[in-house]
């Protein structure tokens, strides 16, 4: 069994900044892509940065130049580095791994999602 454990929510004020962190644990082989994608009310989840294994990126174009993803592959742990926050970032933010487990193999773990609004 795989888990995400995200941390780093909260309610901060346009223009600041937040960092996200999730832990990934268990049964763990390897971790390929990990990602954080949020989903505001009313929206359907969405997509927000991707890392590869091998630390290659993608940003959906909303978050271009304001958002940071890292990840240390050693701790399994994947960051969000979220500067210049505006109110339409308010959204539960979702850590995903594509996992390979030692006994189940592939695995798509979902953490359990954390709050974060933007508001004054």
């Amino acid at each position: 069994q795989v888990q995400l454990v995200e941390s780093g929510g909260g309610l901060v004020q346009p223009g600041g900044s937040l960092r996200l962190s999730c832990a990934a644990s268990g049964s763990i082989f390897s971790i390929n892509a990990m990602g954080w994608y949020r989903q505001a009310p009313g929206n359907q989840r969405e997509l927000v940065a991707g890392i590869t294994n091998g630390g290659s990126t993608n940003y959906a174009d909303s978050v271009k130049g304001r958002f940071t993803i890292s990840r240390d592959n050693a701790k399994n742990t994947v960051h969000l580095q979220m500067n210049s926050l505006k109110p339409e970032d308010t959204a539960v933010y979702y850590c995903n791994a594509q996992v390979i487990t030692v006994r189940a193999g592939y695995l798509q773990v979902w953490g359990q999602g954390t709050l974060v609004t933007v508001s004054s």
